[in-house]
């Protein structure tokens, strides 16, 4: 069997607010997630959801435990190699689009691609083939105040999928939108994801859109349990 896309393992950390005793945020999280692999992941709010992501996502570390990302060991690297295995393994999508406002959709999804040495011919190819395949190509040359919530949260997952990631991390993704609408984003992620066939963990607080995926863990007292 081939390693899994994400290893967590023994997952620790803990905060310290000022004068107050040390808060155990994640307390032994352990995580497997398969190639291909849709992972719900649920939590009350304040739970340590977004801490989760940022330690797999290599934004943030662990106090103790490991991440394995495609087979390799990424705790204890150094912040230029965190760097280049973030920008080549794992994108990233939140609640909030953060799409950059003086550059149209299409130029945000190119820019990342630059950044790690694609020709702009190629990159503006992959851009415009990314839009496409989630329904707003025609709106390639708009920037994002010119376009809806939705329109924007799809440009943010073209972004992400930029640089042909292994792993998605999303941080409820459909947050910011209203019912109907996350309910077709969700699905043009989903269907992302399967046609691009990359693993993902997305948090998220509707049970619902949780039930759809492949798989749901819930993080409980700072461990994770199967849904």
């Amino acid at each position: 069997m081939s390693d899994p896309v994400l290893r967590l393992n023994g997952i620790e950390k803990f905060y310290n607010r000022g004068k107050e005793a040390e808060i155990a945020v994640l307390r032994g999280a352990d995580l497997e997630i398969a190639r291909g692999e849709i992972v719900a992941l649920v939590a009350p709010s304040g739970a340590g959801k977004s801490t989760l992501l940022h330690i797999a996502g290599l934004l943030d570390t662990a106090d103790a435990g490991e991440v394995s990302i495609g087979g390799e060991v990424m705790t204890g690297l150094g912040d230029r190699r965190r760097t280049i295995a973030r920008r080549r393994d794992v994108g990233f999508v939140y609640q909030f689009h953060h799409l950059l406002p003086e550059f149209t959709a299409l130029e945000n999804i190119v820019l990342p691609q630059l950044a790690e040495g694609v020709s702009r011919a190629k990159a503006n190819a992959r851009a415009q083939e990314l839009l496409d395949h989630v329904g707003v190509g025609p709106r390639a040359g708009h920037r994002p105040s010119a376009m809806s919530g939705g329109e924007q949260q799809r440009v943010a997952f073209c972004r992400a999928l930029a640089n042909q990631p292994r792993l998605l991390l999303a941080d409820e993704p459909t947050g910011n939108l209203d019912p109907a609408t996350a309910d077709q984003v969700f699905a043009t992620l989903v269907g992302l994801v399967r046609d691009t066939g990359l693993s993902a963990l997305i948090a998220t607080h509707n049970l619902e859109l949780a039930a759809r995926m492949d798989r749901v863990v819930k993080l409980d007292q700072g461990h994770l349990v199967a849904g």
